[in-house]
Parts: structure tokens; sequence; C-alpha cells
């Protein structure tokens, strides 16, 4: 409870908690949609997804000022490639806001928008800020072997580990994986998180096929793994 309510007390927070049940609400009804389960009870699931859509579009109002003023804190920023690709991802993400705030006028009833072009823009926008939030994963990741002289120590598990013919200790992958979590849990999460994000506006754009169903899971894994790094500063990479 008490990690509700911090959540609740944050805006981004407001924001993964109702995305959390938006694409919940995708994947109950997909599943029910297959099993031919009370199609009251589907339709009724997909309308709480659209509120919940709906909502989320009204609390990201005016972050798109936001995002473009947060790219002053990244322009500067001394290693270039995290430099770069953090600036273009906010910019992108920016203008992706941009796209979701005219879509909500629509939605509103205030003007007429043409949703399926908008909508087009702001899944390429998303698309191009989660590609760029991927290459800098990979450029951590990429450090970190690099740092590490690829591979990770494992002081803990030497004497368990049997010794090779050269004397060396071999260690399981599994507990290198294990280890590379533990100690690297920030770039873990956010790697999790943008794989996952990835494909939702490339099936919104066509490029990929997916059902309703499995848009509904990856949104939820990538829901809690953004809920995750909010609730954990070790889960959290920086310059986000």
């Amino acid at each position: 409870m008490d990690v509700i309510i911090k959540l609740n007390n944050q805006t981004a927070g407001r924001d993964k908690l109702v995305r959390l049940l938006q694409y919940a609400s995708k994947l109950t009804w997909h599943v029910m949609q297959e099993k031919q389960i009370s199609r009251h009870t589907i339709d009724r699931l997909k309308s709480l997804e659209y509120t919940f859509s709906s909502f989320r579009k009204l609390l990201r109002l005016g972050r798109f000022l936001d995002m473009l003023y947060g790219t002053l804190s990244t322009v500067h920023y001394p290693d270039l490639t995290i430099r770069i690709t953090c600036t273009l991802s906010r910019i992108a993400n920016a203008l992706f806001l941009l796209a979701d705030h005219i879509l909500w006028i629509g939605r509103t009833g205030l003007v007429n928008v043409n949703s399926t072009k908008w909508d087009k823009l702001a899944n390429k926008y998303w698309l191009y800020s989660i590609t760029m939030n991927l290459v800098r994963d990979v450029y951590e990741i990429w450090r970190i072997l690099e740092r590490e002289g690829h591979r990770i120590n494992y002081d803990g598990f030497r004497r368990t580990c049997p010794a090779n013919g050269s004397g060396k200790k071999n260690i399981p992958i599994t507990l290198k994986a294990m280890t590379f979590v533990q100690d690297h849990k920030d770039v873990v999460v956010d790697t999790l998180k943008n794989a996952c994000d990835l494909l939702i506006p490339l099936t919104g754009l066509g490029y990929v096929k997916l059902s309703p169903g499995s848009i509904g899971l990856l949104g939820v894994i990538s829901s809690v793994a953004a809920i995750v790094s909010l609730i954990d500063p070790h889960a959290r990479l920086s310059p986000a």
C-alpha cells in the first residue's frame, strides 16, 4: 500500500499505474475474446481500456514543454554517445507528446482531428525515442563489459565452481547473468522496458503484426519495469 500511495503522489507514478491497468485491460479482453467469453464483458473492458488511454492523455497534457525543456540537462552531458541519444530521445518524446495532445483534443470533440494521421505520427516519434533509448542501453552494456574486461568476478562463487584444465574456475552462465542483473539493475530494467515498448509502435505502424493480447502483455511488462524504476532508485538509469 505504501508503494501505491508513493506512486499516486507522483504524476509519472499515476501515469504508470494507469498504463498498467490500460494494457492489462487489453490483455484481458483479448484472452476472453479468444475463449469467446461474455461479449458484454469484453465490450466493457474495451471501453475501460479506452477510458484509461484518454485519462493518460489528460495526465500528460502540457508535458510536451517539460520534455523539451528537459533536453537542456542532457545537451551538455560529458559522454558524447549519452548526450546524443538522450537529447534526441527527449526531442522525439516531446514531439510524440505534442501529437498526443492533439489526439486528446480530437477526442474531446473541440476540433476535428484526423486521428489516423496523428496517431501514426505519434507512433513514429515514439518509435524514434525508444530506438534512441535502446541504443543508449546497448552502449551502457558495452561500457560495463569493457570496464569489467568482458567478464564479471564472482568471488562469492569461486569456491563452489569446478576448475577447468588450466586451473581457472568455471562460472555458470546463469550465475553470471544473475550477478549482472543484481549489479546493474538500472541498465537491465531500462533495457527490458524499452525492448518491450519497441514492439508496440512497430505494430501500430504496421511493421510487425502482433495480437492485441501480445501488445497487452508487452505493455504490462514494460509498465511494471517503469514502476520498478520509479520506486527503486537503484533501478533508475541516469540520466533518464
